[in-house]
């Protein structure tokens, strides 16, 4: 009687090695991912400061002004509006200092970019 010496499937040393090239692959992967979802929140946040800015010049142009200590709320998020000569300025009402003033986004005392 003859014996069939069938062997199938992986030796460990393979799935030992697939193991570890897919440890190496999402060790580079996710700092990529990280930095990916910091960006995703800031442009969220200029969209928001934008949004803001936008609803406070709307109530500019009704109102003919803006009163001291005046909050929008966008969303699910608050911010205080300034005006000072026809230049209305937003503010997040959070930790991050950030601002948006005619067409130019700041962060914390940083230089203006582009916000449009």
């Amino acid at each position: 009687m003859e014996k069939k010496n069938n062997k199938k499937g992986f030796t460990l040393a393979e799935l030992l090695i697939v193991v570890a090239i897919i440890a190496v692959l999402v060790a580079v992967a996710i700092p990529i991912f990280n930095a990916q979802l910091e960006k995703s929140k800031e442009a969220t946040d200029i969209a928001n400061l934008r949004s803001a800015y936008g609803e406070a010049v709307a109530k500019y142009l009704t109102d003919g002004s803006i009163t001291a200590g005046t909050s929008l709320k966008v969303g699910e998020f608050t911010y205080d509006v300034s005006e000072s000569g026809g230049n209305i300025e937003v503010t997040a009402q959070s930790g991050k200092s950030k601002k948006y003033s005619e067409g130019k986004y700041s962060e914390g005392g940083a230089a203006s970019k582009s916000g449009t």
